[in-house]
């Protein structure tokens, strides 16, 4: 794909990176393996919620996944003389009969639903063995804590882990682990970033993003905070930009200690930041925004001369003239989250067919 004849940067859209996942995902539902299902709950009559599930259902299709839909509160139809149903009614109750449902393997639900606290509360109903969506805080502590690789069985334990073992130089599981589940649209950016070289596959898996600053506008614990770490976990300097304040995470000491072996730290740490959103958009590599309004645009003018700018949020955060200073920009990545989600149901499949010894711990790879 070439730039505009105009100068301008490439517009990408990630039809071919989605492929590759989507090859992955037919290569794992192959004989002999068995097919999974997958239970979308749906609880509201928000569109955009309502164009997700048939978008999801519509994927599963054609992957040869089980899916099944079930609706509650108001996104029942109502027959006529019946009383309207509010948004999330039974919700909870359907998110506990596919927890328990042996046949279930994956449960995504459709947020938002009550909004804030209420759905941060359905997301830990939901059961980590079944999270597709990776939004159990016992899959955001092993994000934030840098924890790669787990053993099923941590997943039932109440006290979270913080054992460090020995360095891991690649992303295979050491026997008797699995990956830990990574929240889907954080993940399908790294993918993204991964496919147009922002990672460099020379360097030490882990730290493939370093040398790279970042900014990551938007600090929701759905999107925004999930992928700054994850990026400052692979070795990036990260601005998390939210409403009232703009912190740095990265994994690199803030004061080298020459006597120290250790290059970096286990995981990311956070620090409060002074620059503003300009001066951070004026050294930033790359730009990923996730605000959900309409009316919110990041400015063309800040930018850095040949940065690569993401667009996750539903509406365009990017002013239309964003390829005049952007050499890539990627307008949506919908297609590749649902690979994602996918590709979370398949490991959540084969998570029993893991042997887990009593006791085994987490791992976090110190390097």
């Amino acid at each position: 794909m070439a730039p505009d004849a105009a100068g301008k940067g490439i517009l990408l859209k990630v039809d071919s990176i989605a492929d590759a996942f989507r090859a992955e995902v037919k290569d794992g539902l192959a004989p002999p393996h068995r097919t999974p299902t997958l239970v979308g709950i749906l609880a509201t009559n928000a569109p955009p919620s309502r164009f997700y599930a048939e978008f999801t259902r519509k994927q599963c299709e054609g992957l040869g996944v089980r899916f099944i839909l079930r609706e509650v509160g108001s996104a029942v139809k109502q027959n006529e003389g019946e009383e309207a149903r509010s948004d999330g009614d039974g919700v909870e109750e359907v998110i506990i009969e596919a927890n328990e449902d042996d046949n279930v393997d994956g449960i995504m639900v459709y947020y938002p639903i009550f909004g804030g606290q209420q759905d941060h509360y359905l997301q830990q109903i939901v059961s980590p063995l079944k999270d597709v969506e990776g939004l159990h805080s016992k899959f955001h502590y092993n994000l934030y804590h840098n924890i790669r690789f787990i053993t099923p069985a941590s997943l039932a334990s109440t006290i979270p882990s913080s054992r460090v073992t020995q360095p891991i130089i690649d992303d295979i599981p050491p026997p008797g682990t699995v990956k830990s589940i990574i929240p889907c649209t954080p993940l399908g950016v790294v993918k993204c970033l991964e496919y147009i070289g922002v990672y460099n596959k020379i360097l030490t898996y882990g730290d493939r993003a370093y040398g790279k600053t970042v900014a990551v506008i938007n600090r929701s614990e759905v999107v925004g905070r999930p992928l700054a770490a994850l990026l400052a976990n692979d070795g990036a300097r990260v601005f998390s930009v939210d409403i009232d304040s703009i912190q740095e995470y990265t994994k690199r000491p803030r004061c080298s200690n020459p006597t120290s072996a250790r290059q970096y730290l286990p995981h990311h740490t956070s620090h409060l930041c002074t620059l503003s959103l300009e001066e951070c958009l004026a050294v930033s590599d790359v730009v990923i925004s996730a605000v959900p309004s309409a009316s919110y645009k990041v400015k063309t003018e800040w930018l850095k001369e040949g940065c690569v700018c993401i667009n996750v949020a539903a509406d365009k955060n990017f002013e239309k003239d964003v390829r005049d200073k952007a050499s890539i920009y990627i307008p949506a990545v919908g297609k590749v989250t649902i690979l994602m989600l996918l590709r979370n149901l398949l490991r959540l499949s084969h998570y029993n067919d893991v042997s887990v010894p009593y006791g085994s711990e987490d791992i976090i790879p110190a390097q």
